[in-house]
Parts: C-alpha cells; sequence; structure tokens
C-alpha cells in the first residue's frame, strides 16, 4: 500500500520505490531484559518474532539496496545489557544479508551503540536524506539549514498506535501517521518494538516536538493482518 507517491508501507516497513530502500524504527532490542531487572516478568520472545516479521516484509521486497534503522535500534541508555550485545549484533548479521549497506540513525536511546555498529562497520548517522526526504529519528528539530530541500520528513520515536472499539471492546494497534509539518509532508513510523503496542495517539501526552500541533487531520494508517486507511484522526 502506498502511503504516499513513491513511499510504500509493508508491514512495519517502509519501502522508497524509487530508491529501493527500506526504512524500519525502534526495535529496542534489549527491552525485555529491562523490563526484567525492574521485576516485571515477561519471556524474551521479541528477537525471533522480529526475525519472523523481516523475513515476511523481504519476502516482497526481495533484496533491497538499502536498510536504514530509524533510531533506538537498542533499549538501555546509558549502557549495553547482554542480551543487546547478543541480540543487536544478530539483528545486524541479519539485515546484511538482505540488502547492500546498512545504516543507523542514531536515536535517544542510542547514547552507547559505538562499540556495538564498529563490531559489524556500521555506519551510525543523525539524519538520512534520500533525495528530497529526510530520515531522521524524531526526538529533535533539525535546524533550517539542514531541512532545505526537503519535501517529506520520516521520523520514529513516538510509537504511534490507535485503539479500535468493537461495542464494549477496545483493541491498540499500531499505525502510521501522515500529516504536514511546517509546509512538508511528515511520516510517523510506528515502532518494530513488538513487546508493547506503543503510544494511543487519540489519548496519550506524545514526546516528539514534530507532532506538538493539532493532529486531527493526520491520516491513520493500521497495522493489523493487512494495512488499513482509517481516515483523519479527527473522524476517529
Amino acid at each position: 500500500m502506498e502511503i504516499t507517491k513513491g513511499i510504500g508501507v509493508i508491514g512495519l516497513s517502509l519501502y522508497l520505490k524509487k530508491e529501493n530502500t527500506l526504512v524500519i524504527s525502534d526495535t529496542h532490542i534489549g527491552y525485555e531484559e529491562s523490563l526484567n531487572k525492574q521485576g516485571v516478568l515477561i519471556p524474551r520472545f521479541q528477537f525471533k518474532e522480529i526475525i519472523k516479521r523481516l523475513e515476511n516484509i523481504f519476502k516482497k521486497t526481495g533484496k533491497v539496496d538499502k536498510i536504514i534503522i530509524n533510531g533506538d535500534i537498542k533499549h538501555e541508555f546509558g549502557t549495553i545489557s547482554e542480551q543487546e550485545w547478543r541480540h543487536t549484533l544478530r539483528l545486524l548479521d541479519f539485515l546484511g544479508r538482505h540488502c547492500n549497506e546498512l545504516v543507523l540513525i542514531k536515536g535517544n536511546h542510542d547514547k552507547v551503540l559505538g562499540p556495538i555498529a564498529e563490531k559489524r562497520k556500521v555506519k551510525v548517522v543523525e539524519e538520512y536524506k534520500v533525495g528530497s526526504i529526510l530520515i531522521i529519528h524524531g526526538d529533535k528539530i533539525p535546524d533550517e539549514k539542514r531541512l532545505k530541500g526537503i519535501k517529506t520528513i520520516i521520523i520514529g520515536h513516538e510509537h504511534p498506535a490507535v485503539s479500535v472499539k468493537e461495542g464494549s471492546r477496545a483493541e491498540l494497534f499500531k499505525c502510521f501517521l501522515k500529516g504536514k509539518w511546517k509546509g512538508r509532508a511528515l511520516i510517523v513510523q510506528p515502532s518494530f518494538n513488538l513487546v508493547t503496542e506503543g503510544t494511543d495517539v487519540l489519548k496519550e501526552r506524545l514526546l516528539s516536538p514534530f507532532l506538538k500541533q493539532d493532529l486531527g487531520k493526520f491520516e491513520c494508517f493500521v497495522v493489523a493482518d493487512n494495512i488499513y486507511g482509517f481516515g483523519k484522526l479527527n473522524k476517529l
């Protein structure tokens, strides 16, 4: 499904058709270990599920020229946990077999990412430009000089989701959002963190400075067994 001209949604990823580039965001590898340390006992299932979802994406795209991880590949802020070392390296190896180049955009959780990236010789950048598209994590606004010539901005960080009601039952689903920011198209990616669905954009306080605005006219694309266009947020 195309979310806008030349940019398709495949599962929890964005596919830039002309550039043969895949963009995913916010895997938060190590999240279960972090919860375990806080006394929340959940099984460590996420890595296997991430690989399974990615395999389904690559069945549709084949090998791509480039994969961009739009921030927060790992979860811990100031350290690298045992689970992060093991699973992040395995994820980089897996992705590397499905692309010609792998790029990591630094997210707010990626303060200690360097040692992992260096092990696999993967480039870590603050942002990435593809023609008139700027891919940036979304936790801070770039200066105007870096926005010159940019028509579309793709961010992660927010982990958008919406609650869908059926009778008395409500269920939270990951979603993409598409709207505007200062005259430019803005696309917000859901997280590839499969432990939680994310932030309910209809009810909860949002974090990204890009989203400190009225989101009523933003279009919502729900990710379930397929991709469903749910129309504008002010209609939900």
